[in-house]
């Protein structure tokens, strides 16, 4: 390559919970620069899971985490044009995009969810991640089966 790969940008971590993590959530939920806002939404989502996660003994953050955790995809497939045919080549994600995309997910489902406010509605989707079920866990499956599927082309591999 041509130019230099850029630096990494330490994210710096959140107020409440002192983990860059929930930063690095908090900014993927931001919409036009209202870092308060998503900060406000996110809080909310995990008081709400506090009082409807009472009866089992884990803290609001490691429900989230947890819920992260299932909804995380190992592998996903990229389109590789191989003497013009185009086939579906699954390839491990990397760790840092693997993260990425499961906050992303869980983020989209839940703006997708009908719900009152945002923050009921990604608290929601987060309790539906922690047990399994939910669209950011039906698409991880998705990428999983999909992947599954072109197992025959992993030689493709680039």
């Amino acid at each position: 390559m041509r130019k230099a790969k850029p630096k990494k940008r330490t994210i710096l971590p959140d107020p409440r919970y002192n983990d860059p993590l929930v930063t690095q959530f908090v900014n993927n939920l931001m919409l036009q620069g209202k870092k308060n806002l998503a900060f406000k939404i996110f809080y909310e989502a995990m008081d709400i899971i506090g009082e409807k996660m009472k009866k089992e003994d884990l803290s609001p953050l490691e429900v989230w985490k947890k819920a992260l955790e299932n909804v995380t995809p190992q592998v996903e497939v990229k389109s590789r044009r191989v003497g013009g045919a185009t086939f579906q080549v699954p390839i491990e994600v990397r760790p840092s995009r693997k993260v990425s995309l499961s906050m992303k997910n869980l983020i989209l489902f839940a703006r997708k969810r009908n719900g009152k406010s945002m923050s009921e509605k990604l608290a929601a989707e987060i309790i539906a991640a922690y047990n399994h079920e939910g669209g950011a866990f039906k698409k991880k499956e998705d990428m999983h089966r999909m992947a599954e599927a072109n197992k025959a082309f992993a030689h493709f591999r680039f």
